[in-house]
């Protein structure tokens, strides 16, 4: 034991306690990791920056900006209406040709963006079916998951497996390589869902609108102005009604109530009524001022909150995004898009109160009133899903042969070996550009920075756990414990651990933790290191059994009001019958 050993195995103690908890972000964690290893010398300046010119860093980014390109060119969502206008007809049928089209298309674009762009339309289709949302939202993130597995550029897990193993002297992973034992994946899990997976889903959100979804029946109130007032006459300044107390104005209305005046820069007249967004606490300390006075209670519903340019709308936090760990406080919704958050679902339950002080964590879902006029402002922030259809992004239909076209000659010319898939991704991303399927701010918008971060910060991490022995030190571990039972087992324990240890931190980072120590264990096996490999990746992009296994999960956790037991239930029997087709298949289809 070494003090390199030593310091690589403490820094992966505590770089998995940071990966599980929240107490920092999943990038900043990677380059707390990176920076470690410099400043103790264990990695050169050139070794530890490594990850930032890395293939996989390089690719992932430019997989963001390609899928964002298809997505502007709105075919995905003409896709959504298709299949929605079919399935009033023939539900099931529909549903699974939806699922399929789902995985097909993650296949070939990155499977988050594939998800993101359907959680809307799956909403509508919900609504226009009867169906509750929770029964269609779980389906259409493991589709997502399953199509992902099916490809290199399927999920950023795959590319991010393929560097690790070219820098340990292996072939990089072809474009299909994956397909075979992934299409085993997406047909056994679409079968298990149909047969009983839906049925097993509860129907945890019903078909009511977003005001009482959010339970907001005690949390909004309209007041009166009074001919007495000093607001009368003078341009609305919401501080003035506000100012330290836990309230929200959400629009001034005009006495005939047909029309909404915007939140400021208004005219304050005897008889206008403001509607705010408070707990009963806060506005009896409001009602205190002689010059307002209360309307009656009345029974709230979307309509109220939709007059004029009022819209409604549902948005989820993504994941790995730079508003995770932030409080509205310092993000401020008001300033950025006019918007008014009435409510957050964290995890498994409602905030109203004290709003701008919550720290908002991936897959919460927020209730905004804002003006309809901005709604494309919010919907084109990479930060936020649009979960209500607002069914204005600009789109340019004109450019979809040509973003299509584009996306083929990436996986046709990576497939066939006529270049890398680094250089092809990248090639694609420039004809984006200067076709004008995006536009260039619309293309750096696109990338997931943390994600790139993340990449760039852990790939350093195998390079350390070679160079020191680590790695063989924990293979040889593995080893000792499974090797009695022959290759296969020790394989399928590799697949395993991946799936629990992923349940709990991001698929990337278990896989990068865990395949250098796949590769080193076959080698000390003297058996070929693909089956060891690929275990690890599939495991690594099909955790199933909780909804922070996998970016999909987390998206839909919060429009679909899961609880973590729905996500264990289902997904728990899924990765039991994955691990046995894993444990049968893997060694048939690469050999040891």
């Amino acid at each position: 034991m070494t003090f390199e050993i030593a310091f690589v195995l403490i820094l992966l103690v505590a770089a998995t306690y940071l990966f599980v908890t929240d107490h920092v972000t999943y990038d900043v964690t990677a380059i707390i990791i990176m920076v470690s290893l410099l400043v103790s010398g264990i990695l050169t300046p050139q070794e530890g920056l490594s990850g930032f010119s890395n293939a996989a860093t390089v690719t992932v980014a430019a997989m963001f900006v390609l899928s964002a390109g298809i997505r502007r060119t709105g075919i995905l969502n003409s896709a959504g209406d298709f299949f929605s206008g079919r399935m009033q007809q023939n539900f099931n049928l529909w549903l699974l040709m939806l699922l399929v089209f789902i995985g097909f298309v993650s296949a070939f674009i990155n499977n988050t963006a594939a998800v993101a762009i359907f959680i809307p339309v799956v909403m509508n289709i919900s609504t226009r079916v009867g169906v509750s949302p929770s029964k269609l939202l779980m389906p259409l993130s493991f589709a997502g998951m399953f199509g992902g597995v099916c490809t290199l550029i399927g999920t950023s897990t795959n590319i991010l497996v393929s560097s690790i193993a070219v820098e340990r002297g292996l072939d990089a992973i072809g474009m299909f390589e994956f397909t075979g034992m992934g299409l085993i994946f997406f047909v056994s899990g679409l079968i298990f869902m149909f047969a009983y997976g839906i049925k097993m889903i509860p129907n945890r959100r019903a078909q009511d609108d977003l005001t009482k979804d959010f339970e907001m029946q005690n949390f909004l109130t309209d007041i009166i102005i009074n001919s007495k007032s000093d607001l009368v006459g003078k341009v609305f300044d919401k501080k003035e009604l506000t100012e330290h107390l836990d309230l929200d104005v959400i629009r001034v209305f005009k006495e005939d109530m047909d029309s909404s005046a915007q939140r400021n820069k208004v005219k304050i007249q005897t008889g206008d009524i403001i509607r705010i967004r408070g707990n009963k606490d806060e506005i009896k300390k409001l009602v205190k001022r002689e010059d307002i006075s209360l309307k009656p209670p009345r029974e709230w519903a979307d309509v109220d909150l939709k007059r004029g340019q009022d819209a409604l709308v549902e948005i989820v936090v993504a994941p790995e995004t730079g508003l995770v760990g932030t409080s509205l406080k310092e993000y401020n919704f008001y300033e950025k898009f006019g918007a008014v958050p009435l409510a957050i679902r964290h995890k498994e339950s409602i905030k109203h109160n004290e709003l701008s002080d919550i720290k908002l964590s991936s897959g919460d879902t927020l209730l905004l009133s804002m003006d309809s006029e901005r709604l494309n402002e919010i919907e084109s922030e990479p930060s936020v899903i649009m979960v209500t259809d607002p069914d204005i992004i600009s789109q340019r239909e004109s450019k979809t042969p040509i973003a299509l076209l584009i996306i083929a000659g990436v996986v046709l010319t990576a497939a066939i070996g006529v270049t890398s898939i680094v250089i092809s991704a990248v090639t694609g991303v420039v004809l984006m550009i200067l076709t004008g399927c995006l536009k260039t701010s619309e293309a750096y918008e696109a990338v997931n920075w943390k994600v790139v971060m993340l990449l760039a910060g852990v790939l350093p991490l195998g390079t350390a756990m070679d160079k020191t022995g680590t790695a063989e030190l924990l293979a040889n571990g593995m080893i000792h414990g499974l090797a009695d039972f022959g290759p296969t087992i020790l394989m399928s324990g590799f697949f395993v651990i991946t799936l629990i240890i992923t349940a709990v931190m991001s698929n990337n980072a278990s896989a990068a933790l865990l395949a250098p120590i796949a590769i080193e264990s076959a080698t000390n096996l003297g058996v070929q290191p693909e089956p060891f490999l690929y275990a690890v990746t599939f495991a690594a992009s099909l955790s199933l059994i909780t909804p922070f296994g996998y970016q999909t999960n987390t998206m839909i956790y919060g429009p679909g009001q899961y609880k973590v037991t729905d996500f264990l239930k289902v997904g728990l029997v899924l990765n039991l019958i994955f691990w046995v087709l894993a444990t049968v298949f893997i060694p048939i289809l690469w050999p040891f």
